[in-house]
């Protein structure tokens, strides 16, 4: 036997083993979860003449949907004396006429209405942000990204919590507007109930530290001054500003009865864009905040909870190794018999991979308990699609761990929802490209070769266990290919439709 074989055995076993652990983690959400599932949060009273709010409303170059927000911020069922509405605008394109002309339209009817526009993007959203506080008369914040639409019965159904001066933060769950737009949409959609309805419902009802998502929620304005205001050195500035505020006390209430709408990316390289600006920003907060987290005074259990949090994001960078060892795993792996064999890696296979099933399944069930199982044929999918989105996402782990700076990249919006389905690849609102989606090729091509010669072999177990690899990476790299090759429409970008007042 080759004196590497077991090196190379170790090498793949040690990997495997890091996803095991993180796949562990997710078996713990969901008995914390089904734990606590009925304690539900309860304010302490009702406010008697409820509290002026200021709903800050941040954009960019957003021309197909601002439009919708404003008018989904004016039908909120809420005094119309007790609602200041900042729309944080650091538009570049005609979005900053449309923004100027629905202010204008919202204070013909009332509203105390702004239209603050920045033409220095500092700190991007953060900043916008940092600057529309300084003129908030609200204590209490409500921030609501472009593509959000909020129910009429959002602030009814969350302002009364902060009747209890120790909270800082209210955060809703995201709803879908176009779950069913799409395979991708019903992926991602899938991929957010999970942390939505699992991890932030389980985390904050066993007392752990969760985050704000950086749109759908409340702040406490004295929160976010005591906790050091918004700062802009990471690109996830809610995640960053979340964790600082519990290490100052403050309790965060997250109610997941209670949604509020937004709409899903609908191409891949939107997609992306958005998946490794998070993933980014996640590990730069891991590295400003974890060793604070671990300085200060709060149990070990909630340490343990938010060091599992801030690095899971490394489960990509571990991932990439394993298509690496996967093949010269295969040629040299060591014989230790049978028995050995399934010892090590049925465990392995259950907590790295039958866990995330199990993850998925159970946030379906929760939120759709009659219909859950139409959901089970997508599960492949979303297996092959977190395969596929490894090599961008770990892109981007290097990315934060080497200190490489980069801009606050939107997601492109496009005004869809179930009734309304724009041509929306006609837009001039495009994520950004990359060489990527030709390295993805490449892997697809590569693990199209280890499966079809698993299979010439007679190894169909490894080649069954090896399919999603090919599936993910040719999907996320056709997908992004795809959208660089002509349209062949020469049609201007369309203009937004007209609005209409209620």
């Amino acid at each position: 036997m080759d004196w590497t074989s077991p090196l190379w055995y170790f090498c793949y076993i040690t990997v495997l083993l890091g996803l095991a652990g993180y796949g562990s983690h997710r078996l713990t959400i969901i008995a914390l979860y089904l734990k606590h599932a009925r304690n539900k949060p309860k304010p302490l009273r009702e406010f008697e003449d409820v509290p002026l709010v200021t709903v800050q409303l941040p954009v960019f170059n957003e021309m197909h949907v601002v439009d919708r927000l404003l008018d989904s911020v004016a039908a909120l069922d809420y005094p119309q004396d007790k609602l200041q509405i900042q729309l944080l605008d650091d538009s570049t394109d005609e979005t900053v006429e449309i923004c100027r002309q629905g202010i204008e339209r919202l204070k013909a009817r009332g509203f105390d209405a702004e239209h603050i526009h920045r033409t220095d993007r500092t700190g991007f959203k953060a900043g916008a942000l940092e600057n529309g506080t300084r003129f908030a008369k609200g204590e209490y914040l409500l921030i609501l990204d472009a593509d959000f639409v909020p129910n009429p019965d959002l602030l009814q159904k969350t302002i009364h919590y902060f009747t209890d001066d120790k909270i800082g933060m209210i955060q809703t769950r995201w709803g879908h507007l176009n779950r069913t737009f799409n395979v991708l949409t019903r992926i991602q959609a899938m991929f957010l109930d999970g942390h939505l309805e699992l991890e932030q419902t389980a985390r904050n009802r066993s007392g752990r530290f969760f985050t704000f998502n950086g749109t759908g929620g409340i702040w406490r304005k004295s929160c976010i001054a005591d906790a050091g205001g918004w700062e802009h050195d990471t690109l996830t500035e809610d995640m960053d500003l979340s964790y600082r505020a519990q290490l100052k006390g403050w309790r965060f209430i997250f109610l997941n009865d209670v949604e509020t709408p937004a709409e899903l990316p609908v191409d891949m390289d939107g997609f992306k864009s958005q998946q490794h600006r998070w993933t980014k920003g996640s590990i730069q907060v891991c590295k400003k905040v974890l060793p604070a987290i671990w300085k200060s005074k709060v149990p070990l259990f909630i340490k343990l909870e938010a060091t599992a949090h801030l690095t899971s994001n490394f489960a990509y960078l571990l991932l990439i190794c394993l298509c690496f060892l996967i093949y010269p795993n295969q040629q040299w792996q060591p014989d230790f018999g049978p028995l050995t064999y399934y010892i090590i890696n049925v465990p392995i296979f259950f907590f790295s991979s039958v866990s995330v099933i199990l993850f998925y399944l159970t946030s379906q069930k929760a939120l759709r308990p009659h219909t859950w199982w139409k959901e089970i044929p997508y599960l492949p999918l979303l297996l092959a699609l977190g395969i596929g989105m490894s090599i961008s996402n770990a892109k981007a782990v290097i990315e934060a761990l080497c200190n490489h700076q980069s801009g606050f990249v939107r997601t492109p919006k496009y005004g869809i929802d179930q009734k309304a389905r724009t041509d929306w690849k006609k837009s001039s609102y495009k994520a950004m490209k990359t060489l990527t989606p030709f390295v993805e090729l490449l892997f697809g091509l590569f693990f199209t070769f280890i499966v079809v010669e698993a299979a010439m072999q007679g190894r169909w177990n490894s080649a069954i266990l090896l399919l999603p690899f090919p599936i993910g990476f040719f999907y996320t790299s056709f997908s992004s290919i795809a959208r660089m090759l002509p349209s062949g429409s020469s049609a201007p970008t369309p203009a937004p439709a007209t609005h209409k007042d209620p």
